[in-house]
């Protein structure tokens, strides 16, 4: 295996969530990985319902102060997280949503790691490319291009569904997974499922665990575990962190651009940017990357780019 420079953790630095996205394109020739399989995570309708009927004490009493559970888990070389919420938003305007590529795009674009965004259709397959990169601008040509396959469920008045699979990522990585549904709980709240997941080889998963036992160190995410600093409450950190602190970043997302949905469309943006803002300084310690102003005016200017070719 060839050396690596010293300069590889600096590049693991680059991105704090989207390692197995921006940064592992970055990594270099002595990281070549290779993994298993990981399935996608679609639950149905009538799991759905089951499963907010079994969280509904944790989602009325939990630690986020709102309707709102996070589980994750990490196997060998790979990872996964779900967030699970009650949103106060009407299902028809939750679903118009979900269902729409188009929309899906502009929501992506919410992450402060998500540079550019379009869709696709290649042969009759439906595709969002997705390009990740740093948290600050950049350049689109300098990030990563990950092409996820579009694969709605059918319309119903009662589910909604999405999954979007990129089975092959930078070096190798793959099975790249984001699933989306939801249910009407009543005729103003959704209950909403979200899921992330991806596969990672031997090499990555060095390269991954060194930045999270050095510069990521004191990243963490939202599942308690003994061990914090002296009279703070401990959180579950590593790969685990990673996928937790991604998936509150869509949930957030969805939210913020579903509230949005019915402002004039000349103020629908910026309001969709403050209210993501606002709602991840909520998490500051998970999620806290860079100042309201810094942001705005990344954001401002990645939308405005979205009308040009990458």
């Amino acid at each position: 295996m060839p050396a690596c420079p010293q300069s590889l953790l600096a590049t693991l630095a680059l991105a704090a969530w989207h390692l197995t996205l921006a940064t592992l394109l970055a990594l270099p020739a002595c990281l070549v990985p290779s993994g298993p399989v990981l399935a996608g995570s679609l639950m149905g309708s009538s799991a759905l319902r089951s499963t907010q009927a079994a969280l509904a004490s944790e989602l009325a009493r939990n630690a986020f102060g709102e309707p709102l559970v996070v589980r994750s888990q990490e196997l060998a070389r790979q990872a996964e997280g779900h967030a699970y919420a009650v949103l106060e938003l009407p299902f028809p305007q939750v679903s118009a949503i979900l269902a729409d590529r188009a929309q899906w795009c502009e929501l992506l674009m919410l992450h402060l790691n998500n540079k550019y965004c379009r869709t696709t259709d290649e042969e009759g397959t439906p595709r969002i490319e997705l390009y990740v990169g740093k948290k600050q601008e950049q350049p689109v040509r300098s990030a990563t291009r990950l092409r996820f396959v579009w694969m709605p469920a059918p319309a119903r008045p009662d589910y909604v569904a999405v999954q979007m699979e990129a089975p092959d990522g930078p070096y190798d990585t793959r099975d790249y997974t984001l699933v989306a549904e939801a249910v009407p709980l009543d005729s103003q709240r959704t209950f909403l499922h979200f899921g992330y997941a991806f596969a990672y080889g031997r090499t990555s998963h060095f390269a991954i665990h060194l930045y999270l036992a050095t510069i990521g160190r004191d990243k963490v995410g939202f599942s308690p575990q003994p061990g914090g600093p002296e009279g703070e409450p401990g959180y579950v950190g590593g790969m685990r962190g990673v996928v937790e602190r991604n998936v509150m970043r869509y949930v957030l997302a969805i939210r913020s651009h579903a509230t949005a949905a019915t402002l004039p469309p000349g103020h629908r943006l910026e309001a969709r940017l403050q209210a993501w803002f606002d709602a991840t300084e909520r998490y500051a310690r998970q999620l806290h990357e860079t100042d309201r102003d810094a942001y705005l005016k990344m954001k401002r200017n990645e939308f405005r780019r979205l009308s040009s070719p990458p």
